[in-house]
């Protein structure tokens, strides 16, 4: 009788690894019993895929080969490491047989993402008219994403990727990175390559949603994959471009962080060159992890506030830090800027911006709102000053019509609090 070998199992977490050594791995995943299916739904998919509890939560398993299912491994941990939204990766599973010793395919084990539904099962449901639409958007924010940290993905579409509902929109995941590879950075042939597969592909989803009948045949499959080219396009443009401004519109750097913020983006790195012409502007935006903004600002200026926030109060230090001649005092000298490290560019922004604005409010006026909420409207109020003036608001000036025309009017939301006490 031949002799059968034990399988090589790979985990994250060590106590996993006894309860995914007790599943039949004996047998090939289709023909698994019913009862590990789990009544998930699934995508379609060119592998079998299970569900299986492994202590108090969800694994999905995915039938690959042994080098396949390693690779994948790896690449969503990278993914997942880079704060790329992914499934996260469990385990893989190598040198699997059958009792008579018949070689088996590998497999690779991610966590089940809670809340989120493949496409299809999507379009089962009861959506909104422009679900369609905005489901493609999604998928090229999350291309967006990807191309940004050199990710190839090479299989572009929606049956790769998972979806959960965020608010009036959707966020989506990697799910199946097989086919990716990981660059320091794609050329614009690559990105170009993984936008036209993924026209391709998803005017086959909704050929797919077609057949089923999800969607009405009236729907152009071929204009989802148009669609996508756009919204990629177009974001990718607003993420990559270089901007010219002159040395007293610094108003409109803020208004292009806004715009980033707004696109679910973050500034990774701010870069301001100063010539006779003007200033040019770089930005590479990146996307940083949950409450990223709540702890650097804690840490570069002792403020404690809320992620949203603190992520102004840090948008307005980068933009402050890029004005010509910031050294502390020098502005409007016409100087060129200094370099200053993080630490010293934000103790200048406290005691330039930040704490003029905080002594300069009346005692009748602190109950009004909490620091971290009245600099935000604070800075709120200047952009919409700036913008109409068309040029930069001084600080002082900015201050004075603040409490004035904004904060004096508004009710004390500390009486407020305190009177639902009772």
């Amino acid at each position: 009788m031949p002799e059968t070998t034990a399988p090589q199992i790979h985990t994250v977490r060590s106590a996993d690894h006894a309860a995914i050594a007790r599943l039949p791995w004996h047998l090939p995943l289709g023909d698994w019993s019913q009862d590990f299916l789990g009544g998930l739904p699934r995508g379609i998919s060119r592998h079998v895929v299970r569900f299986v509890e492994i202590g108090d939560e969800v694994l999905a398993i995915k039938e690959t080969d042994d080098r396949r299912a390693l690779r994948e491994f790896d690449i969503l941990g990278v993914l997942g490491n880079l704060a790329v939204p992914t499934v996260e990766p469990r385990a893989y599973v190598t040198n699997r047989t059958t009792a008579s010793a018949t070689e088996l395919p590998g497999a690779l084990l991610t966590a089940y993402l809670d809340f989120s539904l493949p496409y299809r099962a999507l379009f089962s449901r009861s959506l909104a008219e422009d679900a369609a639409d905005r489901l493609v958007d999604a998928l090229a924010v999350l291309l967006a994403r990807l191309h940004l940290v050199g990710f190839y993905w090479g299989d572009v579409s929606l049956s790769n990727t998972l979806f959960r509902r965020d608010a009036d929109a959707y966020a989506a995941y990697v799910v199946d990175a097989e086919t990716g590879e990981l660059h320091d950075q794609l050329s614009d042939g690559q990105r170009q390559m993984d936008l036209r597969i993924a026209k391709t592909n998803i005017a086959g989803d909704f050929l797919d949603l077609q057949a089923a009948g999800l969607i009405e045949p009236s729907v152009d499959p071929l204009a989802a994959g148009e669609r996508l080219f756009e919204a990629y396009n177009g974001l990718w443009r607003e993420l990559t471009r270089v901007e010219e401004f002159s040395v007293n519109e610094r108003w409109r750097i803020d208004e292009r962080i806004r715009r980033l913020n707004d696109l679910g983006f973050d500034l990774g790195e701010l870069t301001v060159t100063t010539d006779l012409d003007g200033v040019s502007l770089l930005v590479e935006p990146k996307v940083v992890e949950p409450n990223h903004h709540s702890r650097r600002l804690l840490r570069l200026t002792g403020i404690g506030a809320n992620e949203n926030q603190a992520r102004t109060m840090l948008n307005d230090l980068d933009s402050h830090r890029s004005a010509p001649g910031f050294t502390g005092g020098a502005h409007g000298s016409g100087e060129l800027p200094v370099e200053l490290d993080e630490d010293e560019a934000a103790r200048i922004w406290l005691d330039e911006v930040y704490k003029p604005l905080i002594s300069a409010i009346p005692e009748n006026l602190t109950h009004k709102l909490e620091p971290g909420q009245i600099f935000y409207e604070f800075v709120e109020h200047r952009r919409v000053m700036s913008r109409a003036r068309q040029r930069d608001i001084p600080t002082m000036e900015a201050i004075a019509y603040f409490i004035v025309d904004y904060l004096s009017n508004l009710p004390d939301e500390a009486l407020y609090v305190d009177s639902q006490k009772f």
